[in-house]
């Protein structure tokens, strides 16, 4: 049982009812009764007894040696029990929080949970450099939940069979396999757009998430995998109910202590409902894989598919071999579609949306883009691969997004190996490392006015003298994100084409209020008024 496994077990030990164990009184060694029966309650209670004197045992050293670990760096006081948790009470305040700590405690500190586990949480690009440098794997807490969906794919895999899978993987984000993808993203946008037209008449304002969430899953399926769901139209179909169920329900479990426990959550109303929409989840994947097997089974068949249609993501999946002509497993393709079905939607959508509400949020910023996108489209309704270097301002002030509101909050690692940083200060292997990439982009020694809102930040000559680990949306070093150029490309789409049809203005009372969970989301969702730019002129006039 690991640090994070002891941890959720003691605190549930403390929230959990009494049992008969606990209110028992102090018995006597196990006796022989007339007929020579042992007493098998006492049996039961001393070995029970034996078993939790044992794991206190190890809870402690291990907090010995995790204390003795952490002592170099100071940090925010701790309650004697709950450690720093109780500051983070409320789901929308743990970002804002970390972000606090960082201005005051510079480079990095530890925030402990029940005193028993901990992170330390890296706030510094040049610490972020250390860690992000090496091949640690991901620590296990965040995508534990995910892992019953996405299997052990690219996310989750470390060592040899990360790189095996990584180098496999490569090809499909080549820039010639991305550049038919631009204008599926146009076509899926667009009907995003169609839907938001039948809406607005009414002039009440738009919760924006949900509808980007569809139009990314709906970009994903039809680019990676050319799988036509109509989801956007249909979001009742099973799959995508069970797609979006398994997003909120690993969200909703990262939150919720008791289920990090696998029996409670296992016998709870929500795990049915996790392992009924895995199951959906699951075949239609494997549905769609053994589908494209078949059409591949002739040797010739791809050079025929690609004379129809550019080749996708799952066609190189199942294409690609390692040098000694190996290729994936039906278990490994499962996980890498599942992986690329939810880093591929979720993460863009987040983006997207936060993108759309700083727009609305810095209209002057809105307009700017908007008048390069007309320059640059012409009164076209769809983007294509060469206009996408043709925005620069719009990328910048994608960026500025993203900086704000990062789609990723953080990452963690779980150190393999000791680590020493750049000032002297160093780390054992085991330990827990939580890169906030939230508080690094909110740090006033490194952003000047960090809560403004400034796209000429990533201009040529400011981003050239900043630090490299300064700006972090898509990780960095080996195990950065695979599909970066694949959500840019999509994020340049869609607000190029929004901007082009409606001004986006924000709703006064009805402010986001952010929520940490896999990805950044707003706990009471994003609303924004959309006007036709048509229909704004004629109001000017």
């Amino acid at each position: 049982m690991n640090l994070s496994d002891q941890c959720r077990l003691f605190l549930l030990l403390l929230t959990a009812p009494c049992s008969r164990a606990q209110v028992a009184p102090v018995m006597s060694p196990p006796v022989l009764y007339g007929l020579g029966v042992p007493d098998l309650w006492s049996w039961v209670l001393w070995l029970g007894l034996l078993y939790v004197l044992v794991k206190a045992s190890k809870l402690y050293l291990t907090w010995r040696q995790l204390d003795k670990a952490l002592r170099p760096f100071e940090g925010p006081k701790r309650h004697w029990l709950y450690g720093n948790a109780h500051e983070f009470s409320g789901n929308g305040k743990f970002l804002d929080t970390i972000a606090g700590y960082a201005e005051e405690y510079p480079y990095a500190f530890p925030i402990w949970l029940g005193n028993l586990f901990a992170w330390l949480i890296i706030c510094h690009p040049e610490y972020a450099k250390a860690v992000l440098s090496r091949q640690d794997p991901k620590d296990n807490l965040g995508y534990y939940f995910i892992t019953p969906w996405i299997g052990k794919g690219l996310l989750v895999l470390s060592g040899e069979k990360w790189f095996r899978h990584r180098r496999l993987l490569t090809p499909g984000f080549h820039y010639d396999v991305l550049k038919p993808y631009v204008t599926l993203m146009s076509d899926c946008v667009t009907i995003m757009l169609d839907k938001w037209e039948r809406l607005i008449p009414d002039e009440n304002p738009v919760e924006l998430f949900h509808h980007v969430s569809l139009m990314t899953l709906d970009t994903i399926m039809k680019c990676a995998f050319s799988y036509q769901s109509n989801c956007q139209m249909d979001s009742e179909s099973a799959y995508i109910k069970a797609v979006f169920d398994l997003s909120y329900l690993a969200d909703y479990r990262f939150c919720c202590l008791p289920y990090h426990n696998d029996l409670i959550f296992h016998l709870s109303p929500h795990g049915y409902r996790f392992r009924r929409a895995l199951k959906i989840a699951h075949e239609h994947t494997d549905k769609v894989i053994q589908e494209r097997k078949q059409s591949l089974q002739d040797e010739m068949e791809l050079e025929k598919i690609q004379k129809k249609r550019h080749l996708d993501f799952l066609d190189i999946l199942l294409c690609a071999t390692d040098e000694n002509g190996q290729g994936l497993c039906d278990e490994d393709l499962r996980a890498e579609v599942d992986t690329f079905m939810f880093e591929g939607h979720d993460t863009t959508a987040s983006g997207i949306s936060w993108i759309f509400y700083c727009l609305a949020k810095n209209p002057e910023h809105q307009e700017k883009c908007r008048e390069e996108i007309r320059e640059v489209l012409e009164g076209r309704n769809i983007v294509e691969w060469e206009d996408l270097g043709k925005v620069p301002y719009t990328t910048m002030c994608i960026k500025e997004s993203m900086r704000l509101f990062p789609p990723v909050p953080g990452v963690a690692r779980e150190l393999k190996e000791p680590i020493t940083f750049f000032d002297g200060r160093r780390l054992p292997k085991g330990v827990d490392v939580f890169i906030s990439i939230y508080a690094i982009n909110r740090c006033s020694s490194i952003w000047e006015n960090p809560g403004v809102f400034d796209p000429l930040r990533f201009s040529p000559e400011n981003t050239s003298n900043r630090h490299p680990h300064a700006f972090l949306p898509f990780s960095a070093g080996g195990r950065n994100c695979i599909g970066q150029n694949f959500a840019m490309n999509e994020m340049k789409v869609a607000v190029a084409l929004t901007l082009q049809r409606y001004e986006l203005h924000t709703v006064p009372g009805k402010e986001p209020l952010i929520l940490f969970q896999i990805v950044l989301r707003s706990m009471n969702g994003i609303h924004l008024h959309l006007k036709r730019i048509d229909c704004a002129k004629k109001r000017k006039v």
